[in-house]
């Protein structure tokens, strides 16, 4: 039976990978999903009905992780101001970090990897722009949730719209929830750890860091546990695509690498043969008119001696 490889199973590409057109891919990649969130804002009260819808729904289920984290890390500070600084920064510096270490100590493996990222990540883009989510700490408070960012806004850099710098909360989609690409990220780096870090340690953080970012997008109330949930998924999808993107991906190059190709240098010359081979005593047109010719003359000495021509006797 045909075994299909999955993302980080493969052999090295066919191409070696260069940083100066690595760096502009990720950076083209994240622009994109930047942009997208910025597009994606949705109308208000859909995100808000969307909010509630899954809060419900989750009530329905009795899953209420949300509200006791957010009352826990409300109260106290030495967890919820550690939170929320994991919250604002580790996704911007912990996934770029494991995908050089990729690229730099499995190289065979990175491009698969790479492509599961990207991939699952645009589909994360598609679950912002149908599905615009208000987070629980946007709700309004008869709903019991603290925004612990805007609690504990003095401790960091954020203010208290967003997770962004100070005043530059308005430049971010707060209504991008659904799906959790903090948690689908978080994953990513965690199986990347386990199966290719050497270590015990490696392994240890390979599982606590999406647990525990699971925990802190929930507990800041920036997340509902069906979006971490959804997060999670979006990674299953973009580990199923990805071998048919790489795939396209190098179809795409082999014709583009084909038509950029230069002609042969024999290309439009003719062919006088055909193909075919001569016999020894064949001659081209030419040759056999002066061979006629010579014939023609009865004491002309034959001058294709030894092609077939039998000599004159003496």
């Amino acid at each position: 039976m045909a075994q299909t490889e999955t993302p980080g199973t493969e052999v090295a590409p066919r191409t070696r990978l260069r940083w100066w057109t690595e760096l502009p891919l990720i950076l083209l990649v994240y622009g994109c999903y930047t942009a997208g969130r910025l597009l994606a804002r949705g109308d208000v009260s859909s995100a808000v009905d969307h909010g509630l819808a899954i809060l419900r729904f989750e009530q329905a289920l009795h899953l209420n992780a949300e509200h006791p984290l957010n009352r826990l890390f409300t109260r106290e500070p030495w967890l919820g101001v550690p939170a929320d600084f994991w919250y604002a920064s580790l996704h911007y510096v912990v996934t770029p970090a494991v995908l050089v270490w990729l690229f730099r100590a499995r190289a065979e493996h990175y491009r698969a990897a790479r492509t599961w990222l990207m991939t699952s990540t645009f589909f994360g883009l598609i679950g912002f722009t149908l599905l615009p989510t208000c987070p629980p700490r946007l709700l309004s408070a008869g709903h019991g949730f603290v925004d612990t960012m805007a609690h504990y806004s003095s401790y960091g850099w954020w203010g208290g719209e967003a997770s962004a710098p100070r005043g530059m909360g308005g430049m971010t989609n707060q209504y991008a929830a659904m799906p959790s690409l903090h948690v689908g990220w978080a994953l990513w780096c965690g199986i990347m750890l386990w199966r290719f870090g050497g270590s015990r340690l490696t392994k240890v953080c390979a599982v606590a860091y999406p647990l525990l970012t699971a925990l802190v997008v929930m507990g800041t109330a920036n997340h509902y546990f069906l979006d971490a949930v959804a997060g999670v998924a979006v990674m299953g999808v973009g580990l199923l695509l990805a071998p048919r993107v790489m795939r396209a991906a190098d179809l795409l190059r082999a014709r583009l690498v084909t038509a950029a190709a230069p002609a042969p240098a024999n290309a439009g010359s003719p062919i006088v043969s055909d193909g075919c081979q001569t016999s020894a005593g064949e001659r081209i047109p030419r040759q056999r008119e002066s061979r006629l010719a010579s014939a023609a003359q009865p004491d002309a000495a034959p001058r294709d001696a030894g092609d077939g021509t039998p000599a004159p006797a003496r």
